[in-house]
């Protein structure tokens, strides 16, 4: 049951009235047997909130950031009209954009609402409960329930980098040899023979196909196909940390996907590991159309974990899942006391069996930092973040010590940076 403003008006009316005219409890009683009468009398003629039905329809599964629409339609399976409010509840970070609508339902009628949503999180977005106030006649007393009505709208992640997918595969088409620039490079495979032109490399001479010919034919080279590529998210400690208005762990799903679109296209295997402490998703075996919308559901409801990653697992869980030699890309921080304390320790393992490439995401904050000299304070955040800076310079000297690539960059140039990197080393032959 509720109560409108409605009943408060009316009981200072009465005061004014029994004050004025009729100063004794005598009246305060009247006017109070009247509102509850009117009360009373709207609950009886209020339509029925328990009977109604409820049942949903519309998206469920979003980009992050798109606007999304679910339909809400309400059954009146009583004798009465229901008229009030309805309100649908779903948490904040749905985005929804309005949860209260005017309702009027006919006895055995229907009405239909369209819910409207921009999220704000990935992840599993789900309604909570629709609850409905019936107002009688008077408009001074209402009936109130609440129904379950189940619904879930799976948020992906929004795939920024797309927009550099294009141009990738425009230079691993000349890397293919489908344009005119095929390449030389050490482990590649052999594609076919040419004349020799200037500035050809004379390593690629082949000599034996000279003397047979009447010019000098050189080697041509096409980048080596069908190799495995592993994407290992850590969802650990450090991918919680901020860097603008998202986790660094969302820059590091957005460049895994725009990696995985290119390799894919490049012929290569793609898999993904998420891991921390324990094994979040994977995702394996998947190919052509289906790789990426695997990798983004199986992203899509990671969330970082407060824990400190343990890398022996994470270096165990790779070496168990990639029996062959792989490019083992991990997407993690660039600290220095994790990585020293907990994958270095455990590297020559990994590095033994598979090429290591590591990427993790800066913050461009560090640099502004760095640059400020304006009062002591900026003086002292300037020392801090060169210190910061010097810290991540050492960790990249340790790692390639060890045979690790390295991409530190900022999170919007992370994805376009490891495009390049992963080009380079199929150019090179080094996958």
């Amino acid at each position: 049951m509720a109560i409108s403003g409605r009943v408060g008006v009316c009981a200072l009316v009465g005061v004014v009235v029994v004050a004025l005219g009729v100063p004794s409890w005598t009246g305060v009683l009247a006017v109070l047997a009247l509102l509850c009468l009117g009360i009373l009398v709207d609950l009886a003629l209020a339509g029925g909130v328990r009977a109604l039905t409820f049942t949903r329809g519309g998206v469920t599964a979003a980009r992050l950031g798109e606007d999304v629409e679910v339909t809400l339609t309400v059954t009146n399976p009583g004798r009465r009209r229901v008229r009030g409010t309805i309100r649908d509840a779903w948490p904040p970070s749905a985005g929804i954009t309005r949860d209260r609508y005017p309702i009027a339902v006919a006895p055995g009628g229907r009405q239909v609402f369209t819910v409207r949503l921009r999220p704000s999180r990935r992840g599993e977005r789900a309604a909570d409960r629709v609850t409905v106030r019936s107002t009688g006649p008077l408009g001074l007393a209402a009936r109130q329930g609440s129904h379950r009505v189940p619904w879930t709208v799976r948020v992906l992640p929004p795939f920024h980098s797309r927009k550099h997918l294009p141009s990738r595969l425009a230079r691993l088409q000349q890397l293919d040899g489908r344009q005119a620039a095929l390449v030389r490079g050490e482990g590649t495979e052999f594609d076919s023979l040419r004349e020799y032109v200037i500035g050809d490399d004379v390593r690629s001479i082949d000599w034996r196909a000279t003397a047979r010919a009447a010019d000098v034919m050189v080697r041509t080279w096409r980048p080596e196909r069908d190799r495995h590529l592993m994407l290992v998210l850590d969802t650990g400690r450090t991918s919680a940390g901020r860097v603008g208005d998202a986790p660094r762990l969302d820059a590091a799903m957005d460049a895994a996907l725009l990696l995985a679109a290119l390799a894919s296209r490049a012929g290569d295997r793609v898999d993904l590991l998420a891991y921390d402490r324990r094994l979040r998703a994977k995702v394996a075996g998947a190919s052509g159309g289906e790789l990426l919308p695997s990798l983004v559901d199986a992203m899509a409801p990671l969330e970082p974990d407060l824990v400190e990653t343990d890398a022996r697992g994470l270096v165990a869980e790779v070496l168990r899942r990639a029996g062959r030699r792989s490019l083992v890309v991990l997407l993690t921080g660039l600290e220095a006391a994790p990585l020293e304390e907990g994958l270095l320790p455990v590297l020559p393992s990994l590095t033994a069996r598979h090429r290591l490439l590591l990427a993790s995401v800066g913050d461009p904050r560090l640099a502004e930092m760095a640059r400020a000299r304006g009062d002591a304070e900026a003086v002292y955040d300037a020392a801090a973040a060169e210190r910061t800076l010097a810290e991540r310079r050492h960790v990249t000297a340790l790692l390639a010590r060890h045979g690790v690539d390295v991409v530190d960059a900022l999170p919007d140039d992370l994805p376009s940076a490891l495009a390049d990197r992963y080009l380079a080393l199929k150019a090179a032959g080094r996958l």
